[in-house]
């Protein structure tokens, strides 16, 4: 199972470095969760940050490393669990659209993906699976849990 965690502060932004190094030690706290590998986003004009540990299942490679950012980065995601029809999700959209690219096969990029086309609450409403995550939205200055 993997590992999330994060902040929001309304307090005004101090050093970027040393908001990472906050993000890195409350993510080295969940390394159990997640072995295989780690990352962090921090966002110093909001102060939200995201950190992941990844405990790779379907897609085993670099492409679905987290926290991960959508193609038009408007959105990044720390994602944990499994979306059973992905793969369905997957054909949907690109029978909507023949020019997605994908970077990988994870289900995290499936998601992404799919709440840039349709929104959280309709892709909510198409996904089934078990799961948990976080999401910062930049245009919207929103963080879902």
């Amino acid at each position: 199972m993997c590992g999330i965690v994060g902040y929001w502060s309304s307090d005004s932004p101090s050093n970027m470095d040393g908001q990472k190094e906050i993000l890195r030690k409350m993510s080295s706290r969940l390394k159990h969760r997640g072995p295989d590998s780690n990352g962090i986003f921090y966002d110093q004009s909001f102060n939200v940050g995201l950190a992941h540990r990844r405990l790779a299942i379907i897609d085993t490679s670099s492409s679905g490393h987290q926290p991960m950012e959508s193609e038009n980065s408007r959105f990044v995601i720390s994602f944990n669990g499994e979306i059973y029809n992905h793969q369905l999700i997957r054909k949907e959209l690109l029978n909507l659209n023949k020019n997605i690219s994908w970077r990988g096969s994870s289900d995290t990029e499936t998601l992404l993906k799919a709440i840039d086309h349709w929104g959280l609450q309709d892709t909510l409403k198409k996904i089934e699976g078990m799961f948990a995550f976080a999401i910062w939205d930049k245009k919207k200055k929103i963080y879902i849990l």
